[in-house]
C-alpha cells in the first residue's frame, strides 16, 4: 500500500511546468508546503506563453475567465482553461491545461494536473488532482482536523506527515461522485471512482469502485 503512495504511482505528470516539481517528491503531501515557492520560481523564471492580468496572476492561452470570478496570486492557470462563475481562487494555486474550475468552487494552495475537473460547488484546499481527475457536484476536501492536530494518512500503516492541513490526493483519472467528503488526508488511487455521498477516509487503491467507505471492489 505504501507504493500506492507514492507520487510516481498516483501520476503521470508531463506536463511542463510541474514534471521537476513533481519528481522532486517521493509523496504528493510532500509538495503542499512548496506550491506558492515553486509558483514564484516560475513566474521569476518566465512563463512563455502566459499572460500577467493582475499582480501575481498568470494564465496561458485560450483561457476563459468569466467576469464574476475572483483569482487571487500567486497562481497560474494553464492553457485552455475555463473559470466559470462565482469560482474563487485564494492564491498559491497552479492548474495545467484544459482545466475547469466551475461555479462557486473554492480552490486554495492546491495543483491540479491536465484536463482536471472540479466544476460545480467544490472546496479544493491543500490537495493534489491529477490528470483528468473529477469531483462531483458539491464534493469537497476536508482540509483540517478538528483536534487541528497533524494529518496522518492511514493505509495499511499510519504515516505521520507533520502538516496540520492536508486536503485530498486524488491520482489521475479518479472520479468522485456528487456530494462526497474526503476527510483530511484521503489519497484515492489512479482510476478508482467513488460513489456520490460517500465519506472518504484513508487510502483506496487503484483501478476501484469505492460504493462505501468500507465497501471497496476490485474494477472489472
Amino acid at each position: 500500500m505504501v507504493k500506492q503512495l507514492k507520487t510516481s504511482e498516483l501520476f503521470d505528470c508531463k506536463n511542463s511546468y510541474l514534471a521537476d516539481f513533481f519528481a522532486q517528491y517521493e509523496y504528493p503531501w510532500q509538495m503542499l508546503p512548496h506550491i506558492k515557492s515553486h509558483i514564484l520560481s516560475l513566474i521569476e523564471k518566465g512563463l512563455e506563453g502566459f499572460t500577467e492580468i493582475s499582480e501575481g496572476v498568470w494564465v496561458g492561452e485560450n483561457v476563459k475567465i468569466y467576469p464574476t470570478a475572483t483569482i487571487e496570486g500567486p497562481t497560474i492557470i494553464g492553457s485552455g482553461c475555463e473559470i466559470r462563475p462565482g469560482a474563487y481562487i485564494r492564491g498559491s494555486v497552479i492548474t495545467g491545461e484544459g482545466c475547469v474550475i466551475g461555479n462557486s468552487t473554492e480552490l486554495k494552495n492546491c495543483i491540479l494536473l491536465d484536463k482536471t475537473q472540479v466544476p460545480h460547488y467544490n472546496y479544493v484546499g491543500d490537495s493534489i488532482l491529477g490528470n483528468h481527475a473529477h469531483m462531483g457536484a458539491g464534493a469537497v476536501c476536508s482540509n483540517l482536523k478538528a483536534d487541528g492536530k497533524p494529518v496522518v494518512i492511514r493505509g495499511d500503516e499510519a504515516i505521520e506527515t507533520g502538516l496540520r492541513k492536508i486536503g485530498g490526493i486524488l491520482g489521475d483519472n479518479a472520479d468522485i461522485g456528487c456530494g462526497c467528503i474526503l476527510n483530511p488526508g484521503t489519497v484515492v488511487g489512479k482510476n478508482t471512482s467513488v460513489y456520490p455521498l460517500t465519506a472518504l477516509r484513508g487510502v483506496y487503491p487503484a483501478d476501484c469502485i469505492v460504493k462505501a467507505q468500507n465497501e471497496v471492489v476490485k474494477r472489472k
